[in-house]
C-alpha cells in the first residue's frame, strides 16, 4: 500500500540535483565524457563517443505527487535563450534532458533543443512537455528522444 506522503520543503532542489545526476551518470554508463556545470543555461556538458558532437544540456527535474502523474512540465520560455547563449559560449549543440518522477517509474527523454520546439513549440509562457499516454508512445517510437525507465518500490518504511 502506498501511503501519501508530504515531500520535503526542499524537495524541488533536491529533485533537480537528483535529475542532474542521474541523466550525468546515464550518459558516463553508455560512453559519455561529460560533466557538470555551474552556469546559467546548461547544466551538464557532454561529448557523444559515437558521433563526437558536443552537447549542453539544460536539465528540467519533476517529482509528481500521486494523481499528477500525467501533468506537463513547462519550461520557461526564457530558458530557451538562455540555453542558446551558454551554448554558444562553449560551442555545443543545445539539448534538453527531462527527468520525471511518477512514483513507480522514473523516466528520463534526452533531445535537442531544436527537435523538442518542433514537438512543443514555445508560447509566451513556455513550452510544455506533454506527459499524456499518446505522447509517451510517440516519444517512445521517435529516434531522435533517447529514453531511460527506472521501475521503484519502496519495499519497507512506516
Amino acid at each position: 500500500m502506498d501511503l501519501e506522503i508530504e515531500k520535503s520543503p526542499r524537495h524541488s532542489k533536491i529533485t533537480g540535483d537528483f535529475g542532474e545526476a542521474l541523466v550525468l551518470y546515464w550518459l558516463s554508463k553508455y560512453g559519455f565524457e561529460c560533466a557538470r556545470l555551474d552556469h546559467t543555461g546548461i547544466d551538464l556538458i557532454a561529448r557523444n563517443p559515437h558521433t563526437r558532437e558536443l552537447m549542453g544540456i539544460s536539465v528540467k527535474s519533476r517529482s509528481r505527487s500521486a494523481g499528477t502523474e500525467r501533468s506537463s512540465l513547462r519550461i520557461a520560455a526564457d530558458n530557451f535563450g538562455k540555453v542558446k547563449l551558454a551554448c554558444a559560449a562553449f560551442s555545443c549543440t543545445p539539448y534538453f534532458a527531462i527527468v520525471i518522477d511518477e512514483g513507480k517509474i522514473i523516466r528520463g527523454y534526452l533531445l535537442s533543443m531544436s527537435h523538442l520546439l518542433t514537438l512543443f513549440p514555445v508560447t509566451k509562457s513556455g513550452a510544455y512537455w506533454r506527459m499524456g499516454e499518446q505522447f509517451l508512445d510517440q516519444f517512445a517510437d521517435d529516434a531522435e528522444i533517447k529514453t531511460f525507465e527506472l521501475h521503484t518500490a519502496t519495499k519497507r518504511w512506516w
